[in-house]
């Protein structure tokens, strides 16, 4: 069996990594970690808590620690780009635990914080510059840094960064890059999309892939409960009350639907903390934090706002929505079973869910469990599922516009559920970068242009 003192790394990272306390390398770190220290191109497929961050921090440090060099003015040596705050943020705290018995300078970059403090940081120069794209494009305008004198680019969760349409800014930031470089790509999934990326902006790479995005977590036993729409908050009420949930993550797909089960919880008695795209990064921080040390045991999160956390001993996941995207569910409960650990993840399926369900099943070609509402669960009568409509005043006709029983304007688009999430559903990213005004053509303006 191979282990970490077989890979050779500088002795400074080795001795980080053995404080660490690991011994064996993952499957990704085993694929990826000698290629990388060669210097090669390299395109990973791996999940989230797969041990992916060392596979490319560790031949990183490794580099900085065998040809150090002095810092210099808004000038990093290594550019790594994430799609969200908490996924720059952790791959930062790994990079300063890695290169702890080296002399490295790591800073993080994103939006929804103060620009200012950053730009001083850059000024003062760094070796490790983790960045999301749409602040690293606000600094480049700014010409708080530069990126020619960089000599190995990381672009992590590649798949999540074109998702959330950073795809231009991508296209903004990668030629500002010298030729002569190493590029490291890691992706959850290898779609036509994240494949073109590759042949655009790395030389010959090396193609490693682990645990494929249909393949759910050995050790995670996985339910689904049928229940009302309108039960479902004492459902989850009733669960987390039990003695074996230790650590639980709650999935919901709004941000107005996660604080609203935390509202609910909190008026129960459980303590319960919320993260997504509309609170402040102090917020979100101080929920992590809290959730981490086991201050608040419940942690009530959307896909976004909780992709790339890399939380240890989460006993319990609860997609209180069943996610529309199969590919997410696999993502989710992948929070749960780490380190060789157990856990669950229960599914509350309304009637227009199963469908989704089915894909999910389809997708990672196994049957989910069904378990019948608990013991002692009592659904409220079927007459307050819904209060009664009241007839419109004199003057006021019905409501025909394509409103959603939340106030949100429903796409339009065609009959498939899947289409029918409603654009107050979408994540807000303040990290994505904001487009720019078109200009105006000058001269006489015609009935559209005035307009």
């Amino acid at each position: 069996m191979t282990n970490f003192s077989n890979l050779s790394l500088a002795e400074p990272i080795a001795k980080a990594v053995a404080a660490e306390g690991y011994e064996t390398p993952t499957p990704i770190q085993l694929k990826a970690i000698p290629p990388a220290l060669e210097g090669r191109d390299l395109v990973g497929i791996a999940q989230t808590g797969t041990g992916k961050t060392a596979a490319f921090a560790l031949p990183i440090l490794d580099r900085l620690a065998r040809h150090p060099a002095p810092l210099r003015p808004k000038s990093p040596r290594v550019l790594v780009l994430a799609p969200t705050r908490e996924l720059a943020s952790q791959i930062a705290a790994s990079f300063f635990a890695y290169g702890r018995f080296i002399k490295v300078s790591v800073a993080v970059v994103f939006g929804g914080v103060p620009i200012n403090r950053q730009i001083r940081e850059l000024h003062r120069g760094v070796d490790v510059l983790v960045a999301t794209p749409g602040r690293l494009i606000d600094l480049i305008d700014r010409k708080a840094v530069m990126l020619s004198s960089i000599e190995v680019a990381v672009l992590d969760e590649a798949d999540q960064m074109l998702d959330l349409g950073f795809i231009h800014a991508l296209r903004t930031i990668m030629p500002l890059l010298p030729k002569a470089r190493q590029t490291l790509l890691f992706s959850a999934t290898m779609p036509k999309a994240i494949a073109a990326l590759a042949d655009q902006y790395q030389a010959n790479p090396v193609r490693v892939a682990v645990a494929p995005v249909a393949t759910t977590a050995e050790r995670v036993e996985q339910f689904a409960t049928f229940v009302r729409a309108g039960d479902k908050q004492g459902l989850l009420t009733l669960t987390l009350q039990e003695d074996a949930v230790g650590r639980a993550l709650v999935f919901t797909r709004t941000k107005h639907g996660a604080d609203k089960v935390v509202r609910s919880l909190e008026k129960s008695g459980l303590r319960a903390a919320a993260i997504h795209g509309n609170k402040s990064q102090p917020q979100r921080e101080k929920a992590l934090e809290a959730f981490r040390s086991g201050r608040t045991r419940i942690l009530v999160a959307t896909d976004i706002a909780a992709r790339g956390l890399d939380i240890d001993g989460v006993t319990h996941v609860v997609n209180y929505d069943v996610p529309n995207v199969p590919e997410q569910y696999v993502h989710r409960i992948g929070r749960t079973a780490r380190a060789g650990a157990a856990g669950v993840a229960i599914s509350f399926v309304a009637d227009d869910e199963r469908a989704y369900l089915r894909d999910i099943e389809r997708l990672t070609r196994q049957r989910v469990a069904l378990a019948p509402l608990p013991e002692g669960f009592v659904a409220p009568p079927a007459t307050a599922e819904r209060a009664p409509a009241k007839k419109p005043h004199r003057g006021q006709g019905q409501k025909t516009d394509n409103r959603g029983r939340n106030g949100d304007v429903r796409v339009k688009g065609n009959n498939d559920p899947r289409h029918g999430q409603t654009r107050g559903e979408h994540e807000h990213n303040p990290d994505r970068p904001k487009r720019r005004p078109r200009r105006r053509s000058r001269g006489v303006q015609g009935p559209r242009a005035a307009a």
